[in-house]
């Protein structure tokens, strides 16, 4: 205790320490709520975050702020990827995946992290992770330790004994630690609770099988409905958001019941799993570009025939349910899965989004103020003030050609340059 009074007496006679002012200028900026480009911007950030945000003449530019000029080019908020698996690297797939440490997976994150903040995405959501691996790398991140985006942590996806968050691919009677392993109402409470208390932002489970998963059927529901009301029950007690990993539609429809916050993947979800989702205000995340690369690659990087043919089931399927449930009106969060395939190809799904019924300002929107929305945060997903001072800069207007977001020319975290590929873009 006494230590205690000392700290807080040294701490309340400390200097207060001076604000860091920057300002922000450009030569356009998309406004993603609008959809409009604007000219000449200004955006000011107060330790790193936004304050005002105007126009280069008409807004006043604090004396003494640091200047950060993104040149001839538009800027836009930090993208927000919902689903990624920061210690997994696709090219070390199936068993290949078994030949090397769990130190070494926390060791690929590190280098995962900086690929995928350098595409331009400044906050993911991390849904599972070996280890409490993504606690450590949101940590060390915050620290300023390594580079990497806002990460909102999972720690490990939580599934049903067999299932698709098991690890199935030895024989059974390898013995080893499953730790994400629950079973029944009372099992799947006290995981969502020990998670918790290992420092989890989110809840990710398994509602039905998967691709990447041995001995499971991709669409075979694998909780019960009493398991999911009560893992959700227990997490949104705890202020916890949950996303059901879930290809078959009946587990979907199992999930919306218990009130899911998202659903991942989403492959066969039939009209009645739509309608269901937008009248519970469900959001889907479904990565429908990295069917192109896990068939192109995954039989090079290791991946078993067994999982490859679950990936020729799901491919099409999964973008025409995309198609089907964004006509519905269902809402629609940007998602990708990387990890299944290569870490800062993020932005190559904006191109996949577009070309099964979003217009390209959508598809911008699922990855900045929808996906802010369905995070519950509002400090990030817009250039605007009271959010965080997340900014990237491309070559052009991205609401005429998508595919732009695949060359992030510069990115600005808090008001930091974390990348610049045009030379000294501060003064």
């Amino acid at each position: 205790m006494r230590t205690v009074m000392m700290m807080a007496v040294l701490l309340a006679g400390a200097a207060p320490v001076a604000a860091e002012t920057v300002a922000i200028s450009a030569a356009r900026m998309l406004d993603v709520d609008s959809g409009r480009i604007s000219e000449r911007p200004l955006v000011i950030a107060v330790d790193g975050r936004i304050t005002a945000v105007g126009v280069q003449g008409a807004l006043a530019v604090p004396a003494g702020a640091r200047r950060i000029d993104l040149g001839n080019h538009t800027i836009l908020p930090g993208l927000i990827d919902m689903h990624v698996h920061l210690t997994s690297d696709p090219t070390l797939s199936g068993m290949q995946a078994l030949r090397y440490p769990n130190s070494f997976w926390t060791a690929i994150g590190v280098g995962m992290a900086k690929r995928t903040i350098e595409a331009g995405f400044t906050t993911v959501r991390n849904v599972g992770s070996a280890e409490f691996a993504d606690i450590g790398l949101k940590l060390a991140i915050e620290r300023g330790t390594i580079p990497g985006p806002r990460i909102v942590p999972a720690t490990y996806s939580i599934g049903a004994t067999g299932g698709h968050c098991d690890s199935n691919e030895l024989p059974a009677n390898y013995i080893f630690d499953r730790p994400g392993i629950a079973d029944g109402p009372e099992g799947v409470r006290q995981k969502v609770r020990e998670l918790h208390r290992r420092g989890a932002e989110v809840i990710k489970y398994c509602a039905t099988g998967g691709v990447f998963s041995i001995g499971t059927s991709v669409g075979a529901q694998q909780y019960s409905q009493a398991e999911m009301n009560a893992l959700v029950e227990e997490a949104h007690m705890l202020g916890l958001k949950v996303a059901a990993h879930a290809h078959g539609n009946d587990g979907i429809k199992a999930a919306i019941r218990a009130g899911v916050d998202t659903v991942e993947h989403v492959s066969f979800a039939d009209a009645e799993a739509m309608e269901m989702a937008k009248k519970a205000g469900t959001w889907f995340s479904m990565d429908i570009y990295n069917d192109d690369y896990i068939l192109a690659e995954g039989a090079a990087n290791g991946v078993p025939e067994e999982s490859l043919a679950k990936e020729r089931e799901v491919g099409l399927k999964q973008r025409q349910t995309f198609q089907a449930a964004w006509k519905a009106g269902v809402k629609m969060a940007f998602g990708t899965d990387a990890g299944v395939y290569p870490h800062g190809d993020n932005a190559r799904q904006f191109a996949k989004m577009v070309e099964w019924g979003m217009t390209p300002i959508d598809a911008i929107r699922a990855a900045t103020i929808r996906a802010a929305e369905a995070l519950g945060r509002s400090d990030v997903g817009q250039i605007a003030p009271g959010r965080h001072a997340d900014i990237i800069a491309v070559a052009g207007d991205p609401t005429r050609d998508v595919t732009l977001l695949r060359d992030v020319k510069a990115v600005v975290k808090g008001g930091v340059v974390v990348k610049d590929a045009m030379g000294k873009v501060g003064r």
